[in-house]
């Protein structure tokens, strides 16, 4: 009776996921909540917070918020809005389609934005614009409610703030480059070389060259007036409060380089860092040398050196000593992100050219092959602009900007080997680090 009342829970069970499947698929309306899904032109007068649009309060700031659909045809769409102390008039835009309604009152309410026509498949974005307002701000909206034929199962948005996604979906996917080494090689030395193209340098960028199981070395986009190269090493202590690290178990700073600050990190994991203010720029080939050397009672100890052309000498970042690791470098891999949420709408993308290892008895071997994969916003399907692949010698990255094609998480990707008259030509003995 038991295995009866088992397998006739078991087929309900399953009936009731085919049919929420097959709802989901048949759906025809979205809600699309701004605080995850939408962008600002400005942050003067008006900004997107967890809440939606909030404080617009400047006639030139206007947002948009972007959807993914795999089919064509009519939508009906209605704001979620409310106009605090007055009464705003603002323009909504899908497409070649524009629409103008009054939003007034202080409680959130529906607002009919009318019919729009989607006329090819991809990447959609919807424009809301301010008109006039008598109160203090044009408008505080929450979600855009979109209905009609080309909404399914597969359109894709971030559906909601579980797992604090509203962040990392306004940052977009980040990609990665795995890069396939020999089995059992004892990798000592790592090189890489990374190419930004003109254009591609966003701000909240990180093209990270050199990656390893415990750290990251590469370069970042910081502000319009700042860039960074950034060497950082996790601690083994899992945490995202570097205070929180038991002093066995922090990363030890051995050097550092001329100019370089260094110090700690949190918020993803914990541990060392260090990084060189440095006005690299687009179009400019910059070359990257990672490290690694077993030492003494249980530690490992991680250097990084940059090359910069515009200087025509190795620069050293930082040499760091992290305890409870004893062994050679793993893990390679390179990655593209972008760190701040206002620059998730831009596009950005990377080369990444001529990869070599070298292992503990001076053999250069080069590496080719790569796997393509991505981070959880990618996975979960929220956001579909990114992808990779090969270009020339070289592969290559690409994210954000909304753009409709994307690459297949776990494509293999191969790139014409090197040849030994390709091999870096570094004189490793002139490098200076601690033995």
């Amino acid at each position: 009776m038991r295995k009866n009342n088992f397998i006739h829970s078991f087929i309900l069970l399953g009936c009731c996921c085919l049919a929420f499947a097959y709802a989901d698929a048949q759906s025809t309306t979205i809600t699309i909540p701004l605080g995850g899904n939408g962008w600002s032109n400005s942050e003067k007068g008006g900004a997107i917070d967890s809440a939606g649009i909030v404080d617009w309060s400047d006639r030139d700031t206007r947002f948009d918020a972007w959807f993914r659909v795999t089919d064509t045809g009519m939508v009906h769409i209605w704001l979620t809005a409310a106009a605090q102390g007055g009464k705003s008039r603002i323009r909504v835009t899908e497409g070649a389609g524009v629409r103008e309604l009054d939003v007034e009152g202080d409680k959130m309410r529906r607002y009919d934005a009318g019919s729009f026509i989607i006329r090819d498949t991809g990447y959609q974005s919807i424009r809301i614009e301010a008109l006039s307002r008598s109160g203090p701000y044009f408008a505080n909206i929450r979600d855009i409610v979109v209905q009609g034929s080309p909404i399914n199962g597969h359109t894709a948005y971030v559906p909601d703030n579980q797992g604090n996604f509203f962040h990392w979906g306004r940052r977009g996917p980040s990609v990665h480059l795995n890069y396939i080494v020999p089995k059992d090689m004892h990798v000592e030395w790592f090189y890489n070389e990374v190419t930004v193209p003109e254009g591609q340098d966003v701000v909240g960028s990180y093209f990270m060259a050199n990656g390893f199981g415990q750290g990251y070395f590469g370069m970042q986009v910081n502000s319009l007036t700042e860039r960074r190269i950034l060497f950082s090493v996790w601690s083994p202590y899992t945490t995202d409060d570097p205070r929180a690290i038991p002093d066995s178990l922090r990363i030890i700073l051995q050097k550092k380089g001329e100019g370089v600050h260094a110090g700690v990190f949190g918020d993803e994991g914990s541990g060392g860092q260090s990084y060189l203010t440095y006005s690299w720029k687009a179009g400019h080939t910059y070359r990257f040398l990672l490290h690694a050397r077993p030492t003494d009672h249980n530690y490992t100890s991680f250097t990084a050196w940059f090359y910069a052309p515009e200087e025509g000498r190795w620069r050293l970042i930082a040499s760091f000593s992290r305890p409870q690791t004893q062994g050679w470098l793993t893990g390679l891999y390179s990655f593209l992100e972008n760190f701040e949420p206002q620059q998730g709408m831009y596009e950005r993308s990377a080369l990444y050219g001529h990869q070599w290892v070298r292992d503990d008895v001076g053999n250069w071997i080069p590496l080719s092959k790569a796997r393509f994969t991505a981070d959880n916003t990618a996975r979960k399907g929220y956001r579909l602009d990114y992808a990779g692949g090969v270009i020339g010698q070289a592969f290559y990255l690409r994210n954000g900007g909304f753009f409709s094609d994307y690459t297949p998480i776990g494509s293999l990707f191969e790139r014409p080997p090197d040849n030994a008259a390709d091999r870096p030509v570094i004189d490793l003995s002139t490098l200076i680090y601690l033995h």
